[in-house]
């Protein structure tokens, strides 16, 4: 273990872009490989078995020892690329391992560059091969679990959205979730989220997906009893005034149109929900009202005016989830309905909040609203909630 353990270290010394571990020992190994790669803060430890592939996340300094024992016993070969280096151990059946450093010519160092800016491409979180009757259900995945190649588009923005979600809750030991889903049409992708919450993620979760319409409704909680998803249930509701039977740890809110979405972030405050995530769209509110005070070029144009309108609503929004101790962040996202590319807006509530940092946030939601004419929904409902103590 000691050998392994000072071999790995020159490796990770190394910096390099990825780590394979694989040739198991025993055929009977459910984990045929295992996938290292460095993270923002720390290492990301992916380990695949023939249908699923589970993530860990591991600090720097503990990566060498972590590797060693998922290796020990158990795995005969390492490789590891680092610059123009290729790193090798090849461990016997007695466990005495064999390092060796090769140098790439320039050729084959920018073929494998290419080849694993590829595979981290690839590297989705819902891999190919994974049994996801949703997935199948929607025509993505073919009944052996392959994507279909004319659905290559939307497996790839699923994936996205499943690792903006994976982004907050790969760093927090959860064992138990409340989910909100606001809006939730025909549910595919409220299906895929609670197949990765429970499935890829262990976790205990109860998820309550809700819409208006009655039809939608009944065909999703009889999808929900096909897969057996016991955790998960539909229910008619509208996104103002709905009454959780919950603590709510988590709202999703997917293409609610127009103010919708600041009806289902104001009940995410109000619920204290931990994280929200959020695709608006059809965002005409702030276009209609917008009169530049100094500014009026923006306005001058229709289609300046109807993007600016819309960067402007998500601004404003973003800054008063800040305002209400939210660590707001607004990321590039493909919507499910093939439009360029939209905003999502992830926030995760955090402790006490200086007071200069609310202060400033609010600030500049009201010099927006004094230069352009604003009365954003979310503005106003928040008003309204001081006012009235909620």
């Amino acid at each position: 273990m000691e050998e392994l353990q000072n071999y790995l270290r020159l490796i990770f010394k190394s910096e390099p872009d990825r780590v394979i571990i694989s040739n198991p020992a025993a055929k009977s190994e459910p984990v045929k490989k295992i996938a290292v790669e460095k993270k923002k803060s720390g290492y990301q430890i992916a380990k695949y078995t023939g249908k699923q592939v589970f993530h860990e996340n591991v600090p720097d300094e503990d990566i060498c020892e972590r590797c060693a024992r998922l290796i020990f016993g158990v795995y005969r070969q390492v490789n590891a690329t680092a610059k123009d280096k290729e790193h090798i151990i090849l461990i016997s059946k007695k466990g005495i391992c064999n390092y060796k450093v090769k140098t790439l010519a320039k050729e084959l160092v920018k073929a494998d560059s290419s080849n694993q800016n590829h595979n981290r491409r690839k590297n989705y979180i819902l891999q190919e091969g994974m049994q996801i009757a949703p997935l199948v259900d929607m025509g993505v995945f073919t009944k052996d679990g392959k994507v279909v190649n004319s659905m290559y588009d939307k497996y790839k923005q699923i994936n996205r959205f499943i690792e903006i979600i994976d982004d907050e809750i790969a760093g927090k030991n959860l064992t138990k979730l409340n989910v909100i889903d606001f809006g939730c049409g025909k549910s595919y992708l409220t299906f895929v989220v609670y197949y990765y919450l429970t499935e890829l993620r262990k976790i205990d979760v109860q998820m309550i997906g809700l819409d208006l319409k009655e039809d939608v409704i009944r065909k999703c909680n009889a999808a929900s009893q096909k897969y057996g998803y016991k955790g998960l249930r539909f229910e008619m509701g509208d996104i103002n005034g709905y009454t959780t039977p919950f603590d709510v740890d988590m709202v999703i809110t997917l293409h609610a149109c127009d103010t919708a979405t600041d009806f289902a972030l104001y009940n995410a405050i109000l619920w204290n929900a931990g994280m929200i995530f959020s695709v608006p769209c059809c965002q005409h509110e702030l276009n209609k009202q917008m009169k530049p005070e100094s500014l009026q070029l923006l306005s001058r144009y229709g289609i300046i005016k109807e993007r600016f309108a819309a960067l402007a609503t998500d601004a404003i929004r973003a800054n008063l989830l800040e305002y209400c101790g939210y660590k707001t962040q607004l990321l590039e996202f493909v919507d499910f309905a093939h439009t360029p590319k939209n905003i999502l807006i992830r926030a995760v509530k955090r402790g006490m909040v200086p007071k200069h940092v609310r202060e400033r946030s609010l600030a500049e939601v009201e010099a927006m609203r004094r230069e352009f004419g604003f009365t954003p929904t979310l503005y106003q409902l928040l008003q309204i909630g001081e006012k009235e103590g909620i």
